[in-house]
């Protein structure tokens, strides 16, 4: 009888990661500390609102738009229920809150984690700060914790999620249909990845990005993320 002997590369010297701990991570232009109710979620709920009269930066998402400060707090205490890390994202200028992200689905002997929950304030979207936050976490993730594969999901006809993946260095693995049923819709939900061997070249592109002498003096990009 034949014995298949090709049954994946080995991880060597293997072991579980552990599960991202709470902490606070300080960037140039963005600080992201671990989610606190009483500190941020008044300014969050503010912040949503401002230019989003009509909550369509919710229309993807399996959540909101909320219309009390109430219900935007029951969920956001929810998230820290559920997420492993919740972050806001923090405007150093102001240190109020503009955004938030997590940790989620974390499975540690695998080494496999997901970046989800976010949803950036108006103010926040394509902005230095808005792309450090998710290069802080990728570098917790992979240059800290030593995972191997990191995660993005979002609903198919999220174009604007899709390309921030793809600008992001995620790719793109495919779609699981009927994935989800939201508000009522069916859902179709793209997958993207980043693993570990990715990570070395994209941290480069990213840290050359950040640079001060990447931006005017009105903070206009000179040279794009995938140009760096």
């Amino acid at each position: 009888m034949e014995i298949k002997t090709n049954l994946g590369t080995i991880v060597e010297a293997w072991s579980a990661r552990m599960k991202p701990s709470c902490i606070k991570i300080t960037g140039k232009y963005c600080i992201l500390e671990p989610l606190d109710i009483r500190k941020h979620s008044a300014d969050l709920f503010a912040a949503f609102l401002l230019n989003n009269e009509s909550g369509e930066t919710w229309q993807y998402m399996p959540f909101g738009p909320f219309n009390t400060l109430a219900a935007f707090e029951e969920w956001l205490t929810d998230c820290i229920n559920s997420y492993n890390v919740v972050y806001a994202i923090i405007n150093p200028k102001t240190s109020k809150p503009e955004g938030i992200a997590s940790f989620m689905n974390a499975q540690l002997d695998h080494g496999s984690i997901e970046v989800g929950g976010i949803h950036y304030a108006k103010q926040l979207q394509k902005t230095k700060a808005a792309t450090e936050a998710m290069y802080l976490m990728m570098y917790r993730i992979f240059e800290e914790l030593g995972y191997r594969r990191y995660e993005w999901k979002c609903n198919t006809l999220n174009e604007p999620s899709r390309m921030a993946a793809q600008r992001l260095g995620f790719k793109f693995e495919g779609i699981f249909r009927q994935h989800w049923v939201v508000k009522g819709r069916n859902r179709d939900t793209a997958w993207f990845s980043i693993i570990d061997s990715e990570w070395p070249e994209l941290k480069l592109k990213f840290e050359k990005w950040l640079q001060a002498d990447n931006f005017d003096a009105s903070g206009k990009q000179r040279k794009k993320l995938q140009e760096c």
